[in-house]
Parts: C-alpha cells; sequence; structure tokens
C-alpha cells in the first residue's frame, strides 16, 4: 500500500533490454518501435504488468516515451523530468530528448532510415496523437505501422501478471448523486446529439459514472476496464468479473459485466453513431470501429466535464479530508522541526529523505481513515529538490543537511476526499537568494488564491499571475501552475488546469491545484501547494453585473515562516498569510496533540 523505495530498472538493465527489442523490431521487418508510458487507458499510474518504459530504459517518470530505431533510441521527457532521465537511464543506450521543445515528427525525419516502417501498439496511443504524427509526416516516406502484438510484451519474459483487485460501492452520501442519475444525464446528452452509445477508455470516468472504486492501481482507485454506454442509460462494463463480485445489487440488471477480452469484438458489432473521445480512446478502438463499417463521432468522453465539476456533497467530503489530512501533515511538521532541531544541536545526527517520507505517512496512517498515498511522495533534501518529480530509492537516499530547503511534495487518498500539498521547509539559513525565490513563489501561490475572474476564463488566463513575481526577477518554472484533482479519484484529473496549456473555461466545483515553483539545479527547489475549489465569488459595491467566479482554499496547513523574506511581501500579501494562518489555527488546533499544538501556535502567529 505505501511507498516502495527501491530501484524499478537499474541503468545497467537497459542495454541488454534494448538490444533483444531491436532484434524483435527487425524480425517484425520494421525499422523502429514507439514505447509509450501509457497503457490502454492513458492513466498518470500504470500497473507494474504495464510498466513498459520503466521496464526498458529505468526512467520512471509519469510522463514520457521512447523512440526505438536502429543506432539510437530516443527517450523524450518534458521539462519535469529533465534532471530525473539523466540520473536513471544509461545514456551510452538512450538518448535524452527535450520534448515537446523537440517534436518525435522532427526526430524521426532527422534519425529514422530512409522509408522507415515505425511500429507501434494500437492499444498504448490515442486516435489523436496518432492521427498526428501521421499527417506530419505525410510525404516523408516514414510510416507508422500497427502491431498486432506489443513487442516489449515479446521480450519481457518476467512480465508480471495483470492486477486482480476487487471493485468496491461508493457510497451515494459521498458521490452525491445515484450512478443511475449520472447514467440517464449522459443518456440524454447522447440522445440530445443522435448519438447511439459513447466509448469509455478512462477507469477514473467509469469509476464516477458508476460510483464504484478499484484497487488494481496503485495510488488511484480504479478498476482498469473499458465500458460502452448507450442511448438507453444501459451500460456495457468490460473488466475481469472476478473484480466485481458482490456488487451485482449495486450496479444493476441494466450493467451488463462482460470479460474484458471481449471489448474489441463488442465494437466490432456496434451500429449507429458511436461517441469516441479521440484525445484518449487508443487507436485500437477506431480500428474495431471501422470493422464494423461505424465511422466515430469524435467528442469529448460525456463524463470528463461532470466528474470536473464536483456535488456538494463530494466538496464536503474534500473539506473533511482536508481537515484530516492537514491535521497529520501539522503532526508531521511538528516532528520534523524537532528533527531539524537534533540536526543542528548534533552534526552526526542523521535525517534522510526516506525517514521523512515514512514518518509522514505514519502520521496519515494514525488517522485511521487513510486508504492509500495519493502518489508517490516528493521529497528532495537541497540539490534533490530541484528534479521536479524526484522519487527517492535506497539508492538516491540523502541525509538533509543544515542551511537548505527540504521540499515534501505529498497526499492521501481518503474514502471522502484526495489531497495534495507541498510545503518547502528552511533547515536553518537556505541562504538570501533561496529565500527571495521562496518569497516570489508564495507571492505568485496569493495571486492565484485571491483571483477573481469573470465565467469564461480558462486556467490559461491566470497562469501569469502565478508567474509575475518571479518574472520580474528573470525566474520561471517548466511546470503547470495547477492540475485538476478527482474525488477519491486520480489526483491528476481533467480537463480544467491552470497553465499555459488549460484552455477549458472554469467551473463552479471544479478543484485544483496551485503550486507555483522555482528550481536551482544543484542547489536546491522550492514549491508551495495548496489546493482550492472554484465557487461564484461573492459580490463587490460597484462591481459590473456579470457573473464573477474565485477560489477558495480547501488545504490549510502552515507556510513556512522560515523561508519568507518578509519585507518583500506587500500589506496585501502579509494580510493574506495572517488571515490563512489564522483560520489553519482555528480548524487544526482541536484536532492535534499537545506538542503539536505548541509548534502550530508558533508557526500561525501573526507576521
Amino acid at each position: 500500500m505505501f511507498q516502495n523505495f527501491d530501484v524499478i530498472t537499474r541503468p545497467g538493465d537497459g542495454p541488454p533490454r534494448l538490444a533483444a527489442l531491436r532484434k524483435a523490431i527487425a524480425d517484425e521487418n520494421l525499422a523502429g518501435f514507439l514505447v509509450p508510458r501509457a497503457d490502454a487507458h492513458q492513466g498518470e499510474y500504470v500497473a507494474d504488468c504495464d510498466a513498459r518504459l520503466a521496464w526498458l530504459t529505468g526512467f520512471t517518470g509519469s510522463a514520457g516515451f521512447c523512440a526505438v530505431l536502429p543506432d539510437i533510441a530516443g527517450i523524450f521527457v518534458d521539462g519535469r523530468y529533465r534532471l530525473q532521465v539523466r540520473a536513471q537511464v544509461d545514456k551510452s543506450a538512450f538518448t535524452p530528448v527535450n520534448w515537446p521543445d523537440t517534436r518525435l515528427s522532427d526526430w524521426l525525419k532527422e534519425h529514422a532510415p530512409k522509408g522507415a516502417a515505425i511500429g507501434f501498439d494500437p492499444w498504448l496511443h490515442t486516435i489523436d496523437e496518432i492521427e498526428k504524427l501521421r499527417k506530419v509526416l505525410t510525404g516523408t516516406e516514414i510510416t507508422l505501422v500497427e502491431c498486432a502484438a506489443n513487442l516489449v510484451d515479446a521480450v519481457w519474459t518476467d512480465r508480471p501478471d495483470p492486477p486482480k483487485g476487487k471493485a468496491v460501492a461508493q457510497p451515494e452520501a459521498l458521490a452525491g448523486r445515484s450512478a443511475m442519475d449520472k447514467r440517464k444525464d449522459i443518456a440524454s446528452t447522447l440522445c440530445a446529439a443522435g448519438e447511439a452509445a459513447a466509448v469509455i477508455t478512462l477507469p477514473d470516468s467509469i469509476a464516477w459514472l458508476l460510483n464504484i472504486r478499484g484497487s488494481d492501481i496503485p495510488r488511484v482507485p480504479i478498476m482498469q476496464g473499458f465500458a460502452v454506454i448507450q442511448d438507453d442509460a444501459s451500460v456495457d462494463l468490460f473488466a475481469d468479473p472476478e473484480k466485481l463480485d458482490g456488487l451485482e445489487d449495486h450496479l444493476g440488471a441494466t450493467v451488463r459485466i462482460w470479460p474484458a477480452e471481449e471489448f474489441d469484438p463488442f465494437m466490432r458489432q456496434l451500429t449507429g453513431k458511436v461517441r469516441v473521445d479521440r484525445q484518449s480512446a487508443p487507436m485500437a478502438v477506431q480500428l474495431a470501429l471501422n470493422a464494423a463499417l461505424v465511422e466515430p463521432i469524435y467528442g469529448r468522453d460525456p463524463c470528463i466535464l461532470p466528474k470536473a465539476c464536483k456535488s456538494a456533497a463530494e466538496i464536503a467530503g474534500a473539506e473533511a479530508a482536508h481537515l484530516r489530512d492537514g491535521a497529520a501533515m501539522v503532526e508531521f511538521l511538528a516532528w520534523l522541526a524537532s528533527e531539524a532541531a537534533k540536526l543542528k544541536d548534533d552534526p552526526k545526527y542523521r535525517l534522510t529523505e526516506i525517514g521523512i517520507v515514512e514518518a509522514l505517512e505514519s502520521f496519515r496512517r494514525a488517522t485511521n481513515k487513510l486508504r492509500d498515498i495519493s502518489f508517490d511522495t516528493i521529497c528532495g533534501a537541497g540539490p534533490d529538490a530541484a528534479i521536479v518529480h524526484y522519487r527517492v530509492t535506497r539508492d538516491s537516499d540523502r541525509a538533509v543537511k543544515p542551511d537548505e530547503f527540504l521540499l515534501v511534495d505529498s497526499g492521501g487518498q481518503y474514502e471522502d476526499g484526495t489531497t495534495d500539498i507541498t510545503r518547502t521547509i528552511a533547515i536553518g539559513d537556505p541562504g538570501e537568494a533561496a529565500r527571495a525565490a521562496f518569497t516570489r513563489v508564495l507571492q505568485g501561490m496569493i495571486a492565484i488564491s485571491r483571483a477573481r475572474f469573470p465565467k469564461g476564463v480558462a486556467g490559461r488566463d491566470l497562469d501569469a499571475l502565478a508567474r509575475y513575481a518571479l518574472w520580474c526577477a528573470g525566474q520561471d518554472y517548466d511546470h503547470g501552475t495547477g492540475h485538476g484533482v478527482g474525488a477519491y479519484l486520480s489526483v491528476h484529473e481533467g480537463p480544467q488546469r491552470l497553465a499555459r496549456t488549460g484552455t477549458e473555461p472554469l467551473a463552479a466545483g471544479m478543484i485544483l491545484s496551485n503550486e507555483p515553483g522555482h528550481y536551482c539545479e544543484g542547489e536546491y527547489g522550492i514549491r508551495i501547494e495548496n489546493l482550492i475549489v472554484v465557487e461564484p465569488a461573492p459580490a463587490l459595491p460597484g462591481a459590473d453585473a456579470r457573473d464573477m467566479l474565485a477560489f477558495r482554499t480547501l488545504t490549510y496547513v502552515p507556510i513556512d515562516r522560515n523561508g519568507m523574506i518578509v519585507e518583500m511581501l506587500s500589506a496585501g500579501e502579509r494580510a493574506w498569510i495572517d488571515e490563512y494562518h489564522a483560520e489553519t489555527w482555528r480548524r487544526l488546533s482541536p484536532l492535534v496533540s499537545e506538542p503539536a499544538r505548541d509548534w502550530l501556535k508558533q508557526a500561525t502567529s501573526a507576521l
């Protein structure tokens, strides 16, 4: 259930595995093969049996892919993982490629042999991804070829078995709506569009639609499977039937359960207009519908937006989960302060990243409500904090040293909500430049927290608010400012985002993270994160007669005062911090132990 610190694949494992894959590629008369991070459901986390990219290369980040050619294997990662990938892969075998700065199509044009046929598994790439790549490769003599079997699987001799986790019902009191009501609403949407059915390939959409949760994937309470919802609100659900034992009454007679392997044949018998989300459905779905002479109607997964706009019960659940999680965080931070004091008093005292992660997880477990952590805890001390999604292993475990920043990004999965919080803590004095950067990051987080905006505004319109103070100092960060968060589902949920790529208009009920940062390679990393929920903005005297939205903070945990340069903060920013800390004290002081309460009182005192 809890974090594993073992190394999944060592860099030295990569070259022989790559050689075996290249032989399999050549045996298929191909010039290359694409190895994505994704599984057939395009989730951020994958089961052990689907961790093909990690098995082949050693890279464990949550996004990226490898393109294997006869003489070069490019591993494509974005700005979050450019330090991590260099530490995890054998660079004599794999060449890191900055993506999306370098597009796969341009890289293939430069490196692929003339007339190259590049294989791919149509279950692991979305329709949108493959069609866009084929379009830009038109005229290059480079072709993409669907493979009947995955070539990595052919050489992965000890591949783990698929997960067999049991599914459970999510109580209607926490969901806020019955599954039948949700299904009827989706069916009405299909009928209005003249569509006979919609294919759903995202497990979190299925979980939301049917009010179920699963245990197939660590950190995300989903059941792997596929579904087709019909215009009469019935559902054909494709999953291992053993996972659904005991849920017959909950699902009802109009949810028909099929073995997972029947999904492809079922699609080949569909008729009428069938909605498919080209941004999440695998290319195999299009191939199956084409075989049935059904032309897909491309449209968004109909569960995406209603799942993102949380019900009142889900928001209440999130508030309760954050209160519980906040108390655990205070116990942890009070413990950490005492440990840091020992570090200062005794130069031989050793406090490590793994020790910190294990302590934090123990405080969350002590709530007796924790189902799982919501992602592998990111705990980086000093230069490790500059690796945006650093995952500590027993090989990399580093001792905290005096006068540096410690970054801890973590969260919990509770039946009533999902949490995600980052705090950066000054262990001693990390220096004027680092504290100035910390203050600018804090100013960006406050700017988002205080934002008011008209309906129709998207995340990309607000993203610059979080970066302004950093930009003024010639600084920035290479990740989005915020992601959507599920209701006891995925900690990373769309379609809402606070980022340059966030085009979805923000709507009431959406929960997002607010997490600007700054990273100085080899020295420090800073990120401060709260979760926020979109709601109608309070009326203001003299305001326009237009609908406005605002963010309400869900996370209440002290922000480290030792990292701040208070003189850099405006009067409004100082007032926000004082109000935030006063509310943190009010909410959490009755819930924590006496030693933690003593620490909390000092940590939330006015600036």
